[in-house]
């Protein structure tokens, strides 16, 4: 069973030196399978550890499980100037992801403008078989979760969610938990019960990107192309960025990681908010 001792007897155990899965069996005196099931659960649930395949495919492979430096994010001063711009943002008109587009190679990236409607979702944006493409997680950057009334065709994206959930992949949302957001969040936390998982977590933070992170893939980010526009105007146009390069997706997950884990979790939120007297 993975319990909290069980945790830190892996993440210490890890943290002074990288491990291979066969070194974390021995340890806990479990068979690798198990302790496989314990890597990939901390990894997707904290992400303090996470691993690498060494020939993979063949009778030789080896998997090494080694420490995700959250705390060390930048590997560039670029990185670090961005990071701390990121880090003081409070909202999305508080940086662009252009300015992390703008460092990635031009076979790794691709962009594009579209005019969206708040709960519509462009055959264009296909956001439906890019979350139907993830195989271990889904990490989402939000404002207030509007995409869970949204739809794309006849297919609505909180149901390619909840596929996503019954197919085991783990789901973490950062997003301001407020009153205008609540219900939109319990609609979110409700599939946990209706699947009987623990698989989506959505925790407060107030940050300045609107993203899709699909496994180790793709990052999809999305901007208002000008925030001047009349704000009761539905229509608006929208610029879409994809990054495919390797080192700025493990760049941007280090940042989600870095604002998820000190972040209050929705339910305690939700919970205090509604002791505030007629606020139901």
């Amino acid at each position: 069973m993975l319990d909290t001792k069980t945790i830190k007897k892996i993440t210490e155990f890890v943290y002074a030196k990288p491990r291979s899965i066969n070194e974390i069996a021995a340890l806990l005196d479990k068979n690798w399978r198990t302790a496989d099931s314990y890597i990939d659960k901390i990894s997707k649930e904290l992400g303090t550890i996470t691993s690498r395949t060494f020939r993979g495919g063949t009778r030789g492979a080896l998997k090494i499980v080694y420490w995700n430096n959250v705390d060390k994010i930048h590997s560039s001063e670029f990185q670090e100037r961005l990071f701390k711009r990121i880090e003081s943002a409070k909202d999305k008109q508080d940086f662009s992801p252009f300015d992390i587009y703008q460092y990635v190679p031009d076979e790794q990236r691709y962009a594009f403008l579209e005019k969206q409607s708040e709960n519509i979702i462009t055959k264009k944006q296909n956001l439906v078989n890019l979350l139907r493409s993830a195989e271990n997680q889904i990490l989402i950057f939000s404002g207030n979760l509007t995409w869970v009334t949204a739809r794309q065709g006849k297919e609505n994206i909180i149901t390619i969610l909840e596929e996503a959930a019954e197919r085991n992949i783990s789901i973490k949302i950062l997003c301001k938990v407020d009153v205008e957001s609540i219900e939109n969040i319990k609609k979110m936390l409700e599939l946990n019960y209706k699947l009987k998982k623990e698989l989506i977590e959505i925790r407060h933070a107030e940050q300045p990107f609107r993203a899709f992170v699909i496994d180790d893939k793709i990052a999809r980010f999305k901007e208002i192309k000008s925030y001047e526009e009349k704000k009761k105007e539905n229509n608006k146009m929208h610029i879409f960025y994809e990054i495919r390069d390797s080192e700025w997706i493990a760049w941007i997950q280090k940042i989600f990681w870095n604002l998820f884990r000190t972040s209050i979790k929705a339910e305690k939120r939700i919970k205090d908010i509604e002791t505030i007297e007629n606020i139901k």
